[in-house]
């Protein structure tokens, strides 16, 4: 076996295609999840596989090269930017003399290092766990000789080189036990969120489109965003005030073109912050020339996980790059025009006529631009409704009053002999809400009058 340089990690790129050019975005990609895991990109060779080797993936003269460029280049690490099976990999390290990483070991390792909470720390290492159970061949031996360099190796890898398939088993089911537990009490937490009857909107999107700051721009938090593949793993929910009403805004994962199997199974409870909204805001890079295949991904990840059939706002951020076109395609160089632009659509589902239709909002998160247009548009899509109304109360309503006071509803108050008269402004769910409770006959009356449903 071969003996790890202690130098770190340098790494030589392969991006196996099948037939024509391979494309110079998926090579950008790669090239970024490689920066993202910590590893310099020594080169990027590009191999046609028409059939592939089911020894090595690539053929024999490609592998010739890709060794004489490994040399060349002082490269200690090989990333394959294709999942390769246990096999694959042992046979490329012999032939390569180093490390070799497929596309899913190099994901997980992004998560491994990405993951705060610790029900993002149990879910990377259940994913890594499994991936790892199918290299269990002899045992961990072949892992275990190799020395220097951490990407492949992070996480559990470094602590469970010494296991046998039967404490290896006994850990995912720990793990597993541990997450069924958290399940347990994000459930109870969003059914929480469920009884307060505000609307739940999860923000998706491919990793890097802007999500985590436009979930800041929103709700004034301060969940971390960086320019970087996978910037956020752990999903942070905050509400947000709009007009009409309040809802549950909750930041998620990135997606990303072939997403691991075992991270979409391992990232359930989190995922379900997206198969649970009432909206989805799926967040688009609108600088990407590859914006539309990266909304085709994304919907085939949405689909996978049963969240395909929730209602979508296309939100086309990072206008600061590109300007935003309007009617006549031209493109203003501020946000100034941004409420003139008509709403625009998309169909959901391509050419079927009774494909569910998609608005599109254009806005830049990191300036500010456009989030009042994306406020309102939320708000329609969600049908939030205000009632502002004169509100006459009995002396007897006096809870009612105060209720109304607490959620600052009360614009004007006059006060006499038969009670109070009140000018209200407050949101429609907060007032059908209110006019359902034991006291609320007077808000009940008043939503027959304005043409609301009081029941």
């Amino acid at each position: 076996m071969f003996e790890r340089s202690r130098k770190g990690e340098h790494a030589l790129l392969i991006q196996p295609h099948a037939g024509g050019p391979p494309d110079e975005g998926i090579l950008e990609e790669f090239a970024d999840l490689a920066r993202s895991a910590g590893a310099g990109v020594a080169a990027i060779l590009t191999a046609r596989i028409d059939r592939p080797n089911p020894a090595t993936l690539i053929g024999s003269g490609k592998l010739a090269e890709v060794k004489a460029a490994a040399d060349a280049s002082g490269a200690d690490l090989v990333l394959v930017n294709h999942p390769l099976t246990p096999g694959q990999e042992r046979n490329l390290e012999k032939a390569l003399e180093r490390r070799v990483v497929d596309r899913t070991g190099l994901i997980l390792d992004i998560f491994a290092q990405r993951a705060r909470s610790f029900e993002g720390k149990l879910q990377v290492e259940l994913a890594q766990l499994r991936h790892m159970a199918t290299r269990l061949v002899r045992g961990w031996t072949h892992l275990e000789r190799q020395r220097g360099g951490s990407i492949g190796l992070r996480g559990p890898g470094e602590t469970q080189l010494e296991t046998d398939r039967r404490l290896l088993q006994k850990r995912v089911e720990q793990l597993q036990k541990r997450l069924d537990k958290v399940e347990v009490q994000r459930t109870q937490m969003r059914r929480a969120r469920v009884r307060s009857e505000m609307p739940r909107v999860a923000l998706v999107g491919y990793t890097n489109a802007g999500k985590s700051t436009l979930f800041n721009a929103l709700t004034g938090a301060e969940a971390y965003a960086a320019d970087q593949l996978f910037a956020t793993l752990d999903p942070t929910v905050r509400r947000v005030v709009l007009p009409g009403g309040d809802i549950v805004l909750a930041d998620t994962v990135g997606f990303v073109r072939d997403l691991p199997h075992e991270l979409v199974a391992a990232f359930r409870s989190t995922l379900s912050e997206a198969r649970e909204a009432d909206l989805l805001l799926h967040v688009i890079d609108a600088a990407d020339p590859l914006r539309e295949e990266r909304i085709a991904q994304v919907d085939a990840v949405l689909h996978e996980i049963g969240a395909g059939e929730i209602p979508q706002l296309l939100v086309y951020n990072k206008i600061d790059r590109i300007g935003v076109p309007d009617e006549g395609g031209d493109h203003p160089e501020s946000g100034d025009r941004l409420n003139s632009i008509r709403p625009r659509h998309d169909r959901l589902g391509g050419e079927d006529a009774d494909a569910a239709v998609r608005d599109r909002v254009w806005i830049s998160a990191r300036d500010g631009l456009g989030l009042d247009l994306l406020r309102g548009a939320l708000a329609a899509r969600l049908g939030l409704r205000r009632v502002q109304a004169e509100l006459r109360l009995p002396p007897s309503a006096g809870r009612l009053r105060a209720r109304l006071h607490a959620l600052d509803a009360i614009r004007e108050e006059a006060h006499d002999e038969h009670g109070w008269t009140l000018s209200v402004d407050l949101a429609l769910a907060d007032a059908e809400r209110l006019a359902g409770q034991a006291d609320g006959a007077p808000l009940r009356t008043l939503l027959t009058e304005v043409g609301a449903d009081p029941a």
